[in-house]
């Protein structure tokens, strides 16, 4: 796209109410993707942090694998995850405690259009980078258009929807959108800033490595970072929002966020054991139960804290890549799903305690529902009826097997679905009319324990009918590279989802983004079912229409059988240091990012 860019001087509220609301007919503090904001004007902080919460400590995290850069905002390089979380800002922040608003950072106001057709930020005065220089229009256009064209491809999406960009005061400036979408105007509040002057003379999108740390205006900074082993953030004593941003009101408290870095998951755990890493999250509720009863708990230097949250279990599995042969048949997915024993599994992993996810927006009003679609789910179904697989309309659910090692009947139904696709038992191996074996390979990243095991145990099973599937584990790097160019036939995915599903529905599962490199469709899916159903919830102006095309969309998801789905996590676990504190009031959004460690701080 050839983007015009110009310069001009000049929970749930009440249950889920998805109200469409009037058009902002003037600049606010805040917006939101249906009817008003919850926080008013004058809101002096979020509800979930303490703006009495004392400045200093530290909190230390643990990763598993390694990194190679500092730069999130492109492709190359393994960086840390919670860099960009945690060192970038934007115009506006996204609060926790509601399905999709945003209130102003380093925009001070936001006006849009009557059909939001545009949308007008206009920047704080006081708003600088962390080296003290000023955040201007200039930076703010010049962010959206790199990282719009030669950024990472997740920001490549919503600057295909833009029309113009433009300055239209000092601190101001408007986007206009090529297309009708009502979730632009927010999303468009969503970018990191970065600054122009810093990339003079640089080519952006070959900047990775450990030298190039981008500027941005946010509570941290980089202070010291040692290849493979750790990087820690210092908290900016400067930081130009304090006593400013109301969204910003005790939010980032620790005077150092540190991430250490470990080989695998079991040398983490004996660190935070020992105290070298002070928090830690568990998504194994037997381990949970079983090895969370060492010393430093016994004592009461550690508190287990078991938290509630809101929001839908999204998908956590092991995903097909449909681009392969082997898996482009949809009967051969689900007969690798039908061949994976997950009550066994749970069983041996969690004493039988973890529920499985049941589909993409499980756990929330979202979620699909069982049996035949009925009313407007099953009218945005019939547009695409042409399109869609067994059990989208009917109804699909996940086979249950009896928690037996063999699993007879899953192995049975395994074999009938592999039959009709065209391949049968030939002297104990599954292979085709011509005789070719059905083999794959499954790709890991080093260190994941827990899903080595899981596939160590579903190896033997699909060895029954004769399928060798081979495991690959791989450092990060590699794991990354791998997944970027979909480079595997089954890996390990997880995607989560919120409580107002929107843009980012296109990334991960939207035809346009299935080939594009580093794209985060590893499942190939190409669907104009999928493709119409995202653009329905996109547009859809009421509440009745919103859910029923999400749950229309989830319905089309899970009869794909593009995931072996595994559990879900309906409560966080996180066991930490007892000097670490968090607010009383939890978001409904619970552990997310923005909520771990911005609003919690230290305490003795």
């Amino acid at each position: 796209m050839k983007m015009q860019i110009m310069t001009r001087t000049g929970l749930f509220a009440a249950g889920f109410a998805l109200i469409a609301g009037a058009a902002l007919a003037e600049p606010q503090h805040g917006i939101a993707m249906y009817g008003d904001p919850a926080l008013p004007p004058d809101f002096a902080h979020l509800p979930y942090a303490n703006p009495d919460a004392p400045a200093g400590g530290r909190i230390v995290v643990a990763n598993v694998g390694s990194f190679d850069s500092l730069n999130p905002y492109i492709l190359q390089g393994n960086v840390p995850w919670q860099m960009r979380f945690w060192t970038g800002e934007s115009l506006m922040g996204r609060s926790l405690d509601e399905p999709f608003s945003l209130y102003g950072v380093l925009a001070e106001s936001i006006e849009t259009g009557p059909n939001r057709e545009w949308v007008e930020f206009t920047l704080r005065e006081q708003a600088a980078f962390s080296d003290g220089s000023p955040v201007t229009v200039e930076d703010v256009i010049w962010s959206y258009e790199t990282l719009g064209t030669i950024g990472h491809p997740r920001y490549a999406g919503f600057y295909a929807k833009l029309d113009s960009i433009e300055q239209t005061g000092d601190r101001s400036l408007r986007m206009t959108f090529n297309t009708e979408d009502r979730e632009l105007a927010l999303l468009a509040g969503l970018r990191p800033i970065l600054q122009k002057a810093q990339w003079d003379g640089v080519v952006f999108d070959e900047t990775f490595g450990l030298d190039m740390i981008p500027i941005t205006s946010g509570r941290y900074i980089v202070d010291a970072v040692e290849g493979g082993r750790y990087v820690s953030l210092r908290r900016n004593p400067d930081y130009w929002g304090d006593g400013i941003v109301p969204f910003m009101q005790g939010v980032g408290n620790f005077d150092e966020v540190r991430i250490e870095y470990f080989g695998d998951e079991t040398t983490a755990f004996e660190a935070f054991k020992t105290g070298v890493v002070t928090t830690n999250r568990e998504f194994n509720v037997g381990r949970w139960d079983a090895q969370y009863d060492f010393p430093r708990t016994q004592n009461g230097e550690v508190t287990l804290a078991v938290l509630p949250h809101q929001r839908p279990s999204g998908m956590t599995g092991f995903v097909m890549n449909s681009r392969t042969p082997q898996f482009a048949d949809w009967r051969v997915r689900q007969g690798l799903i039908d061949a994976f024993n997950f009550e066994f599994v749970n069983d041996a992993l969690t004493s039988g305690q973890q529920p499985r996810i049941t589909s993409y927006f499980s756990n929330s009003p979202l979620g699909m529902q069982d049996g035949p679609a009925t009313g407007r789910v099953a009218e945005f179904l019939q547009r695409y009826e042409d399109d869609l697989l067994p059990g989208a309309l009917e109804g699909y659910a996940l086979p249950v097997g009896d928690g037996s090692e063999r699993n007879r009947a899953g192995t049975a139904r395994a074999l009938e679905m592999f039959e009709a696709a065209g391949w049968t038992i030939q002297d104990g191996v599954m292979a085709d009319a011509d005789g070719a074996a059905f083999t794959f390979n499954i790709l890991l990243e080093s260190g994941g324990s827990e899903n080595q095991t899981i596939m160590n145990m579903y190896t033997q099973s699909l060895a029954r009918i004769g399928i060798t599937a081979e495991i690959e584990t791989v450092d990060s790097a590699q794991f990354k590279q791998n997944q970027d160019a979909y480079d595997f036939d089954m890996t390990y995915f997880r995607r989560g989802v919120s409580l107002s599903p929107g843009n980012e529905q296109y990334l991960y599962w939207g035809s346009d983004a299935a080939n594009e490199p580093g794209g985060r469709n590893l499942m190939g899916v190409q669907s104009p079912a999928v493709d119409g159903l995202i653009n329905l919830l996109l547009t859809s102006e009421s509440q009745d229409d919103f859910v029923a095309a999400t749950r229309a969309l989830d319905r089309v998801l899970m009869s794909g059988r593009y995931v072996i789905p595994i559990y879900q996590w309906n409560v966080s676990r996180i066991a930490h240091d007892a000097n670490l504190h968090y607010p009383d009031v939890i978001p409904i959004f619970g552990d997310w990012p923005g909520w771990q460690p911005e609003v919690w701080w230290y305490e003795e």
